[in-house]
């Protein structure tokens, strides 16, 4: 498997809701591009953001680095369905009720999703996921490869 730099761009799939669904992702890619990954949803006031993520394939395995600052590990869900990796969690706003506004807030909040897939089938009962100063690690082995196996032809 190559890595390749993600580019959201890419993630461009078939559009449910036909002209309007497509509408909205573009709408989505410009928003994106001008807040710098994050974004108001419409009438809900969450937000989304896209944490940055490493993904490098060793010969025995794939280890995922994602960074996740200021999230608690009890809200990340890793899941594998079909050789596809989901992590998706959500970083909580912090309440304060100190008086005064903001000079400067640049720090993203709300809910996300990131999925990749993965070439190479995995051993989903040995993947170890770790979480230590807002670093998330997750390894998963891969299955070996079925060897070739030579078979000597007998004549009757």
């Amino acid at each position: 498997m190559s890595l390749i730099r993600w580019n959201p761009t890419r993630e461009l799939t078939a559009w449910p809701q036909g002209v309007f669904g497509m509408q909205r992702e573009i709408n989505r890619l410009f928003e994106d591009t001008f807040r710098g990954g994050m974004r108001a949803e419409e009438n809900t006031g969450k937000s989304f953001w896209t944490p940055a993520v490493d993904i490098a394939e060793q010969q025995n395995e794939y280890v995922v680095k994602m960074e996740l600052p200021g999230i608690n590990k009890e809200d990340v869900k890793i899941t594998l369905e079909s050789n596809v990796l989901t992590i998706r969690g959500e970083k909580k706003q912090e309440k304060e009720t100190r008086e005064g506004s903001y000079r400067r807030a640049e720090r993203s909040y709300g809910s996300f999703q990131r999925s990749f897939t993965l070439s190479t089938t995995v051993k989903s009962d040995r993947i170890d996921a770790f979480y230590k100063d807002g670093v998330l690690t997750v390894t998963l082995p891969k299955v070996e490869e079925a060897k070739p196996v030579q078979i000597e032809v007998k004549v009757k």
